[in-house]
């Protein structure tokens, strides 16, 4: 008897000690993530200023969000910016990866290439992209000191093109990783299929667009999701690369957010404006989720 308690004493601690370890992680996420997640919800219904208060004024900071000019830019702003940053990044990422899947030299050292950006944070990437689009010192300098007079390239200081610069450098830092998910399901591609089809007289171009492309939605679907969470929240990008500017030719919603909450000190606004940037992400998330859980079931 004293044998089986002891054994069932063991189990129960090994069942135990997973949840004992992880609780003191979980307690800080439900607290630092969740509560505060909860808490600029509810700073989102009253009239908090410089300083959180808790007069409530319901929807008003939502009314007044909504006839601001800068909200309305920063929308803009990201429409453009994510439907080329989701769109580049997703026909680059699968352009890369049916060019790896061809199991060419080197593959190894240039995929490593095509990650390492990835690896670097996004102030640092702005930083360096920032340097290199810069008309005083970046590409056109180098080349108009080679000689080549005629070249400019100031869009990251004209108004109408600012934007676009900080899609070239979210693609830059992006693209790669969107390449690895693509080459992982097109190695996950069952290649008995693909032998059928190539006996059948498939050419290549009926391969792809009827077999192997339906068979990464999977990975699209991932890439989507993943892609329209960075590109709402993208802010530390364009801090460093453009400042919001010139004007507010490359304000997002999450820098207009950090701009009325800290700096023009209306906290209830920029609540309100993270309240709606939460909804978008949980209106990608929540289907996605939905849908794996119950392919899984």
């Amino acid at each position: 008897m004293a044998h089986t308690a002891d054994t069932d004493f063991k189990t129960r601690l090994q069942s135990w000690l997973p949840k004992l370890v992880l609780s003191p992680s979980l307690a800080m996420v439900l607290v630092f993530v969740y509560g505060f997640i909860l808490f600029s919800v509810y700073l989102s219904f009253t009239d908090s200023r410089l300083l959180p208060s808790y007069g409530w004024v319901g929807l008003e900071n939502y009314s007044k969000l909504w006839r601001l000019s800068h909200w309305e830019i920063s929308l803009t702003n990201m429409g453009i910016f994510a439907a080329l940053y989701i769109t580049i990044c997703t026909v680059l990422g699968l352009s890369l990866a049916i060019f790896l899947d061809q199991k060419i030299r080197a593959e190894g050292l240039i995929r490593t290439i095509y990650l390492y950006p990835m690896a670097l944070s996004f102030i640092v990437t702005g930083t360096a992209w920032k340097w290199f689009l810069d008309p005083g010192i970046g590409l056109e300098n180098v080349l108009q000191t080679w000689g080549w007079t005629s070249f400019e390239f100031d869009w990251i200081k004209d108004r109408d093109f600012a934007i676009y610069t900080v899609v070239l450098a979210a693609v830059w830092q992006t693209s790669g990783f969107v390449m690895a998910m693509f080459l992982a399901g097109l190695r996950g591609i069952d290649n008995e299929i693909l032998k059928a089809a190539q006996m059948d007289g498939a050419s290549n171009w009926n391969l792809y667009r009827r077999i192997i492309i339906p068979q990464l939605r999977p990975a699209f679907l991932s890439a989507f999701v993943i892609l329209s969470h960075l590109a709402i929240k993208t802010f530390d990008l364009v801090i460093a690369l453009t400042g919001g500017g010139p004007g507010r030719a490359t304000e997002l919603p999450a820098t207009f957010m950090y701009s009325y909450t800290f700096t023009r000190n209306q906290m209830g606004i920029g609540a309100a404006s993270a309240t709606i940037m939460l909804m978008t992400i949980a209106a990608i998330m929540i289907p996605y989720l939905y849908a794996e859980l119950r392919e899984k079931k």
